[in-house]
């Protein structure tokens, strides 16, 4: 039996009101884990029927107000918004005087630190950026992916111990992003999380047209392994005919997706040629063999015959 035992409340972390502008996919989420940390959702905006549907399956009796209603509410605000609209928020909720003295304003957007939170910090507000570094489905799941997972924490000096114990509070990893870096590591997700699921479902959409019936049942081992190799790896788990040198093999799938999937030809070229690159200058690819490979990619064309120039 365990011998562990819930802290009295009057040694708990004080607990905090909490409200959530923008309930998308990551909004609900968050809060329902403070939550379940001891802190109290009490309100949350939605405009959409959908993010009032999530808001009401997530955070049940949490009452649905008017963004600058939730500040009103809540001593510590997640602005949940995508990132082209945070702006704007920010400096009409400042102009509207709906930002109190002392409250703490969480923005979760990547691209951003706190910078973007000025005109509420001119109101008094305390900013933080905390941005999960996940992908979210809108439902309860997210809540227990959280454990674990990496967060970019940007705030004020005087604010880094509060914005890291929030982080730990939701189960997640705190890791320090200083405010000139959040373009440059948003950037660097993107183009890990986002472009791998446009290349994963490529992937099973031409495994589907050469007739494969469970596409994702056959790439999950290969991406799993493949994933796993990279993040222990890097560079050195690079493997296929890109990194072998096999022009021929190359020539030969862009012009079968020339054929089968056109709109697929620029994305394949592209990564190929960044493999190609990262192959040559880490001794995998042999400079001799590099000459055809990269010549196919250059004008994505099938090989030339033996002997005729190019």
């Amino acid at each position: 039996m365990s011998t562990f035992q819930q802290p009295e409340p009057k040694d708990r972390p004080a607990r905090l009101t909490v409200g959530v502008v923008g309930a998308g996919r990551v909004g609900p989420a968050l809060a329902a884990s403070l939550q379940l940390a001891g802190h109290r959702p009490v309100a949350v905006s939605g405009v959409s029927e959908a993010s009032r549907r999530r808001a009401a399956a997530m955070l049940p009796d949490v009452p649905l107000l008017p963004p600058a209603e939730v500040l009103r509410c809540a001593e510590l605000v997640l602005l949940t918004v995508p990132d082209d609209t945070l702006p704007g928020l920010v400096e009409g909720l400042a102009e509207t005087g709906s930002v109190r003295p002392g409250q703490l304003l969480v923005h979760t957007s990547g691209r951003y630190g706190v910078k973007v939170l000025e005109p509420a910090l001119r109101a008094g507000a305390l900013p933080l950026a905390l941005h999960p570094a996940m992908t979210f489905t809108g439902t309860p799941v997210d809540v227990q992916r959280l454990a674990g997972c990496s967060f970019g924490v940007t705030a004020p000096e005087e604010l880094r111990l509060a914005a890291e114990a929030l982080v730990i509070e939701m189960g997640g990893e705190p890791e320090w992003i200083a405010e000139d870096m959040r373009p440059l590591y948003h950037a660097a997700l993107a183009l890990g999380s986002n472009h791998l699921i446009t290349l994963v479902a490529q992937s099973m959409e031409l495994l589907r047209a050469a007739g494969v019936e469970a596409p994702d049942r056959m790439l999950g081992p290969l991406l799993g392994a493949a994933l796993d190799n990279a993040l222990r790896s890097g560079d050195a788990a690079l493997t296929g005919p890109v990194a072998r040198g096999d022009a021929g093999t190359v020539a030969a799938h862009i012009a079968e997706l020339r054929g089968h999937a056109p709109g697929t030809v620029a994305g394949y070229l592209a990564m190929a040629r960044a493999t190609a690159d990262r192959a040559l200058s880490h001794g995998l690819l042999k400079p001799e063999l590099a000459e055809d490979l990269l010549g196919v990619l250059a004008d994505g064309t099938d090989l030339p015959e033996n002997g005729e120039d190019r």
